[in-house]
């Protein structure tokens, strides 16, 4: 169910996106601007070294590749880009080069670009290796599934194209690092949906390159997909080894050890993230809204610090964050944390105004997570009509949106639900909440994780408010599940516990939080029971 969640969220996302792509013209990939994409570069250290021989008599020209086919197994998707049109200044002819930028085109959800830039690198197929010819063949299937991913014989022929190479070269790690992206389900895959089935293939590359970066990449992703957490931090803390320089290899280390409840190192990785990527905008005069990963690795930054009762600072981190235009239609629905942030610190008006930046997104699921919120923070200003009216246009919006995606939201529902309880239809209410919650906790990846755990606490927070106090320990027992770490969950329960009159397990579980708590502001506000 996990898997499905993420793939089915993923793939809506990166086609919604594909095809606003196609539309921007040729000025853009993405929304990258070509102009940022076609830079020089210099050959860097830190970014994870790779090695894949092509046809090319420049050793600049390979050097270039290889550096443009580290970025790309680290998702920097500008740097592959300017590293591979660097390699084919020296060697206009680099198939593999060009087969590089359709990749990137893939990773900027450009599929025009896509399609484009592998036509160039199979005009030059004549003039390659075996290797090469059948790394070419492989993308044209690709493609082929990419542009018709309802299509399971396409999906067969892609993935049937790797084991035909793997015959002819079954020491190739790449090769066994492509054979893992296939099995992830969707043509849009970079390693960062793998399950059970792809944990193999991973393994296998490193088997045949031990200091493979990549495969320590995208074992990491797979075991944060499965929830073994010891074993993706154990792959994390390759990856940062190998490439010290790659933000994306520290912010990847940081969520794995707030996994593990070790948030203040959590902290010290996302803050080393930012540095690297600030430094880098700085030198390289690019505006940080065109990388993807910068709001990202700051919306994980500001609920660490949330997690450690930090409010000022979280609250300056998510300001940042939500300030940022989002890049997909994905990222503009996780920018929901900066509301539910507001709403929990009881701030309602607040988040009502900034829902509307979200309510007038382009695309629906922004819309939907704003009049989400919008209709939230009315319920909490005692508007019940206007709320009502909310739910009425994320009805509508959800009308926009494909069955499989509703059912994935982690919050579909959470609005009339709420209206629900505050109305005493405990019955209805309860049971829609707990499925929200059951929802909430199965949804894939560290973001996912981290943004249930205050859904469940707002949840609970709702619960104390109406005076349903079944739901409220129900759910104080869930964050704890959750994360036996976060003082907010104990907290939850401590609450319970006084309004039981079982004081024994409320000074216990309040002792816990206030420990938990002891780097949280001074002034942090802890609420007593809260009468309906």
């Amino acid at each position: 169910m996990r898997r499905l969640a993420s793939l089915v969220l993923f793939e809506f996302c990166m086609l919604a996106l594909s095809a606003f792509a196609q539309h921007e013209g040729h000025e853009s990939v993405g929304r990258v601007p070509r102009e940022i994409l076609e830079r020089p570069v210099p050959l860097r250290q830190g970014i994870g070294k790779v090695h894949e021989e092509v046809t090319t008599s420049s050793p600049k020209a390979q050097a270039f590749y290889d550096q443009g086919l580290a970025y790309l197994h680290s998702f920097v998707w500008i740097e592959a880009a300017r590293s591979f049109h660097q390699a084919l200044r020296f060697e206009p002819s680099l198939a593999m080069a060009y087969l590089g930028l359709s990749d990137v085109d893939i990773g900027l959800q450009d599929v025009l670009g896509a399609r484009v830039a592998f036509e160039k690198a199979q005009s030059l197929a004549g003039k390659v290796s075996e290797r090469e010819r059948a790394r070419i063949i492989i993308r044209a299937r690709q493609l082929d599934y990419l542009e018709d991913s309802g299509n399971l014989q396409k999906y067969f022929a892609y993935r049937q194209a790797i084991s035909d190479a793997l015959v002819a070269s079954s020491n190739d790690p790449w090769l066994w690092i492509l054979r893992g992206f296939a099995d992830e389900g969707t043509p849009f895959a970079h390693g960062q949906g793998g399950g059970v089935d792809t944990i193999g293939f991973y393994e296998t590359a490193l088997a045949f390159s031990p200091d493979n970066f990549a495969a320590h990449h995208y074992l990491a992703h797979t075991f944060e997909n499965l929830s073994p957490t010891k074993e993706a931090l154990e792959q994390s803390e390759a990856y940062v080894r190998l490439a010290p320089a790659i933000p994306h290899a520290h912010h990847m280390h940081g969520h794995d050890l707030r996994r593990l409840g070790r948030t203040e190192e959590a902290i010290q990785e996302f803050l080393k993230a930012e540095e690297l990527e600030n430094a880098y905008y700085r030198a390289e005069k690019i505006p940080a809204q065109y990388d993807w990963h910068h709001a990202h690795n700051l919306e994980l930054l500001a609920m660490s610090y949330q997690a450690l009762g930090q409010m000022k600072a979280a609250e300056a981190v998510f300001r940042e964050a939500f300030s940022l235009p989002a890049c997909t239609d994905f990222a503009e629905f996780n920018r929901r944390a900066w509301l539910e942030f507001l709403l929990d610190r009881g701030r309602a008006q607040e988040a009502l105004a900034e829902s509307q930046d979200l309510v007038k997104s382009r695309w629906a699921l922004g819309r939907f997570a704003g009049h989400t919120l919008a209709g939230r923070a009315l319920l909490a200003m005692n508007r019940m009509e206007d709320a009502r009216s909310e739910l009425a246009l994320v009805e509508q919006e959800m009308g926009h949106l494909p069955a499989s995606v509703i059912g994935s939201l982690p919050n579909a529902g959470a609005l009339r639900a709420e209206i629900l309880l505050r109305e005493k239809k405990w019955d209805e209410g309860n049971e829609l909440m707990k499925h929200i919650e059951e929802k909430i906790g199965v949804v894939p990846g560290p973001d996912a994780w981290s943004a249930a755990l205050f859904q469940l606490e707002s949840i609970a927070q709702v619960a104390r408010q109406v005076g349903d106090w079944e739901l409220a320990e129900f759910t104080a027992r869930r964050m704890i599940q959750h994360d036996r770490s976060y003082a907010g969950g104990h907290y939850a329960l401590g609450l319970v516990a006084e309004h039981q009159g079982d004081a024994a397990t409320a000074r216990m579980e309040f002792a816990t939080a206030e420990k938990l708590w002891s780097k949280a502001d001074s002034d942090l506000a802890r609420p007593r029971i809260q009468n309906p």
